[in-house]
Parts: C-alpha cells; structure tokens; sequence
C-alpha cells in the first residue's frame, strides 16, 4: 500500500528521471503498483532496482512493463518528428539509459521478457544484471535477441551468472557490435576455458577499442585461453585500464602474465588484479571435464527436457519466500549518486 501511495504521487513527475528502490523486500505482493508506475512514468532515465527479491514472475512483468515504456517514448518521438500537421506533444521524452536489476533471483523464466525490454529500449548506456541465477541458454537469449540491440552500450555487468562455453559463443557473437563498451563485467560466470577463448577471439577482431575495464576473474579459465586474453589486450584493446584473472586455473609465474604486466608498464597505465586465490590447473583433465558436463546436461535435456530449469526454478521460488537481505552493493551505490549529482548540476 506504502509503495502504491508514493508511486502515484510522483508518477509523471517531469524532473523525475532516477528511480532507486533497491534492498526493499518488493517479491510479487507489490509488484503491481511497480508495474503500473515503470510503464508510464515517461522521463524515467535510471532504473535501479537490486536486492528486491522479485524473483521470476514478479521479474517478468516489470520487464515487459519497460519495454511498454520504451514503445511510449519511440511512438511519442516518432510523433514529435513527424513534419505532418500532427500535434506535438511539449518535448520528447527522454530514452531509458540504465536498468540496473541485480541480485534478484530473476532466474531462466523472465529472460525472454528481458530481452524484449532491451529490444524496446536501444539506448541504454547501462545494463547490470549480476547475480541472478540465470543459465547458459537464457543468458543466450538475453544477449542475441535483447542486448544487442543497444549499439551504444557502455557498461555491462551480468557477473555470478552461469554462461559455459554455450553463453560465452553468445557473447562473442555481439561483442563486435558494442563498439562503445568501457567496462565489461562477467567474473564468476564459469566461462570455461573455450568459452574464455571465443571472447578473447571476438575481442581481438578490435572493435572494442573503448573498453577500460575486463572482469574475468573464478571462470576457470586455463592458461590457453588467458594467454589469447593477453594478445587481445596487447593488440586491440589500447585503452584498458585493469583486467581481473584472480581465481582462474593457470600459475601467477607464467610469462603471459609478466608479459600483461609489461603491457600495461609501457603504456604508463594499466594494472593487473592481485593474484592471491588461483585455482591449481588441471591441464588435459580440464577439458575432458567440461566435455563430460556439456555431454551430460545435453543427455539429461534429451531423457528429461528442462529439468535442470525445473530445479533452478524450484530453488527460486523457495528462496523467494525468504526475507531480502540488506545488501551493500557498492558500484550501484555510486552510480546513483552520480546521476543524482549530475541532474542537480544539470
């Protein structure tokens, strides 16, 4: 009710453009005063909603709400450019520049309402969605039909999820067509040493020359695939400012990594994270075992379709139920009150 009265009140507010309601407990009970007010509010810019606990359904819905508000404001400005005798309305509203939804259980179910939302808001500056439970098919879906769509991207964290080589080809695939990316986050995503390879690869075709920050840290990367990651940064990625390796499977002393740290020497900028919690590689037993997996989650989808989806799913639910914690998130911290300053500027 609390959340009804405050969002009618502000909805439509014209200097309204930030809307920050992480680390409140929202799960589906009040999703739908949230619903109502994302798919209208037309200045909204920056959404930040982490640690809500939405969970799949209630995640779904918001999402489709987004991408209602993002064919308000291209119908609105399509309007606005019409040379016809059509009436205009004041000013175009403004495009939606951040969605920020992390650490809310939003799982594989609400994917496909995700990506529509990206599809129907190509402006985006900002996505993050880290720690949302989401598995290697759905993260695909996430990339190639929604995120791709928003040429002009420059941050995107999507870390703890779960890509495997199958969500990292996904990856690689629409990498070259985010040319203004700065800051890439997907540590902890269990990459995979061939998936690390099809990254680096896409990252090596040198249409990500922006890109300052890398964040590859537990994806158990070998030192194969981290040495093409170190050929990309010395080739074609110029600008890069700090790459994360820690918790990877390779030895600190390899000379790859002596190398990345003479890169980053000549250039006079640059450094890499502290290599204090690595794995001990695995060498050949690596590979086979990530075949062995691969082989049999596709054995349990042939006898049993979508039952790896059904446990996760399952786990949602349940972890649905539990109270949301209140969590510190400090890169999310920070951007708020960064958009806030900078309007206020403004």
């Amino acid at each position: 009710m609390s959340l009804t009265y405050l969002l009618t009140a502000i909805l439509n507010h014209p200097n309204l453009h930030t809307v920050n309601l992480s680390d409140n407990a929202f799960g589906s009970t009040a999703q739908v005063p949230l619903i109502t007010f994302l798919s209208s509010h037309l200045p909204l810019e920056h959404l930040i909603l982490a640690n809500n606990g939405l969970g799949p359904e209630a995640g779904s819905n918001i999402a489709q709400a987004l991408a209602t508000l993002g064919a308000s404001k291209k119908a609105i400005s399509t309007t606005n450019g019409n040379t016809s005798s059509a009436p205009l309305s004041p000013s175009p509203p403004p495009p939606l520049k951040t969605i920020i939804c992390g650490r809310n259980r939003l799982g594989d179910a609400s994917m496909k309402s995700w990506a529509k939302c990206y599809s129907m808001n190509t402006s985006l500056e900002t996505i993050r969605m880290p720690q949302n439970g989401i598995r290697p098919d759905d993260i695909a879906i996430l990339l190639r039909e929604g995120i791709v769509w928003n040429k002009g991207l420059k941050i995107l964290d999507l870390q703890d999820n779960t890509f495997t080589a199958r969500g990292s080809r996904a990856l690689a695939e629409i990498l070259p067509e985010l040319t203004e990316l700065t800051d890439l986050g997907i540590g902890d995503c269990l990459l995979s040493s061939r998936g690390g390879l099809a990254i680096a690869e896409a990252l090596a075709k040198g249409n990500n020359k922006k890109l300052e920050f890398l964040r590859l840290q537990y994806n158990e990367l070998t030192a194969h695939a981290t040495d093409e990651f170190v050929k990309a940064v010395k080739s074609d990625l110029p600008a890069l400012k700090r790459i994360e390796l820690n918790g990877n499977k390779f030895d600190e002393d390899d000379q790859f990594v002596t190398d990345l740290r003479d890169i980053f020497r000549s250039r006079g900028y640059g450094e890499l994270d502290e290599l204090d919690d690595m794995e001990e590689p695995d060498s050949e037993e690596e590979e086979e075992e990530e075949v062995s997996i691969e082989e049999e989650a596709l054995h349990e989808d042939q006898v049993r379709p979508n039952a790896a989806r059904d446990v996760i799913n399952k786990q949602v639910e349940e972890a649905e139920e539990e109270e949301v914690a209140q969590e510190e998130d400090k890169d999310t911290d920070e951007l708020a009150d960064i958009l806030a300053k900078t309007h206020i500027a403004e």
